[in-house]
């Protein structure tokens, strides 16, 4: 069970709690493991589970937006980097319509179950509306 407050910071404190997304503890994430090959660059990624641990530090310790921004992270943690970049692109003022972006925040709730991205992603889509920032003359408040 996480204690919030005296198992901070968790990689010292807690390092049982904190799994590379291929399942290996910290201890293991070693120089030698990536020289044998037992390591590679996608172990080096939070996992969804460490950040909403960290979420729940922050959380107790009264640091409510850090605790949002990680529950966020955590969302995205498990959504491939090519999906992440795509989105990132499509969130680039003028290049996407409202309806592209709206796509964007349907597939993050669907297919991963990332609701506050969504939520995200249809703010920007509003904000941009607001702003004349939508591709192609879309201007209007949706």
């Amino acid at each position: 069970m996480l204690d919030s407050i005296s198992d901070y910071p968790l990689g010292s404190r807690r390092p049982d709690l904190v799994l590379t997304p291929a399942g290996l503890r910290l201890d293991e994430v070693t120089l030698d493991a990536v020289r044998s090959g037992r390591l590679d660059g996608a172990d080096a990624r939070a996992t969804g589970e460490t950040l909403r641990l960290q979420a729940a530090v922050a959380l107790a310790s009264g640091r409510t937006q850090l605790g949002a921004n990680l529950d966020r992270a955590a969302e995205l943690a498990s959504i491939p980097s090519e999906t992440i970049l795509e989105i990132y692109t499509a969130l680039r003022p003028h290049r996407s319509s409202s309806a592209e972006l709206d796509e964007w925040a349907r597939r993050l709730e669907d297919e991963y179950a990332a609701p506050q991205a969504a939520a995200f992603v249809r703010e920007a889509c509003a904000v941009y509306a607001e702003r004349g920032l939508l591709a192609a003359g879309e201007h209007q408040a949706i």
